[in-house]
């Protein structure tokens, strides 16, 4: 399945001006023969902690978005947007990503790990559940961002996982440290790895980028510096099972 990472800068607070930018990159994406295309973490609005101005209800405008391109594109789609996901009442939004199918279907992964060293903890609420869909026989696990840190989770579903995706807002002074995990997540659990970091300036904060396609061995398929660009790559489950059976390294995990 060919799969595609939109590296792209994001109108802060502002999803129309942002999916204006993203609408030509996903159809770029899907017109060279993408079936899974991702895009960032709080893919329209930036990572913003000002959730009163950027959360919506399920199936809110930001995730239309999402659900509109992929059928319009007949491709799957994953993006993570800011929505009011708790009981009536909670104070908390939820960081959610939501995976479009071309065919209306929707599933959603709340983000495990809220990034308590920004504060996010104090406004976007932990979720409890993983996500992994069989998409077309390639069997994909979503995260987001910082989730990246705790190895732990990865391990959990590498089973049953061909390919981890990871939309993110990974700032540039932790670069070195997005490079190396990702690569690490893909090495340790011997499945693929998406990596779809935004890129621009927002909040004081620079972007870098350094999106990343990597196969289960570690090597870097496909790899994004600082700019607005769409990488794309060929993913093979069988590529998954003839790792896990040359290097049977799972069966020793404890």
């Amino acid at each position: 399945m060919m799969v595609a990472a939109i590296q792209h800068d994001i109108v802060w607070e502002d999803g129309p001006a942002t999916q204006a930018r993203l609408q030509p990159l996903i159809a770029q994406a899907a017109a060279g023969g993408a079936r899974l295309i991702v895009v960032s973490e709080m893919y329209a609005t930036g990572f913003s902690m000002q959730q009163d101005r950027v959360a919506e209800q399920p199936g809110g405008p930001n995730e239309r978005f999402l659900i509109e391109q992929a059928q319009r594109h007949g491709a799957w789609l994953i993006g993570s947007v800011a929505q009011w996901a708790g009981p009536a009442g909670d104070p908390l939004a939820a960081n959610v990503a939501i995976l479009a199918g071309p065919d209306g279907e929707v599933h959603r992964y709340d983000k495990i790990h809220p990034f308590s060293y920004a504060g996010e903890h104090e406004h976007y609420r932990a979720g409890k559940d993983f996500l992994t869909v069989d998409i077309g026989g390639l069997r994909v696990s979503v995260f987001i961002c910082y989730d990246l840190r705790f190895a732990d989770e990865f391990w959990a579903l590498a089973p049953d996982t061909d390919l981890y995706v990871v939309p993110a807002n990974w700032p540039q002074p932790r670069a070195e440290h997005w490079r190396t995990l990702l690569r690490a997540r893909a090495i340790e659990n011997q499945a693929f790895v998406l990596g779809c970091n935004r890129v621009g300036e927002a909040d004081r904060l620079i972007y870098q980028g350094d999106s990343a396609i990597i196969d289960p061995m570690g090597r870097t398929l496909a790899g994004a510096a600082h700019s607005e660009t769409v990488l794309m790559v060929d993913v093979d489950p069988a590529r998954v099972r003839e790792v896990r059976e040359r290097f049977p390294f799972l069966a020793d995990r404890r």
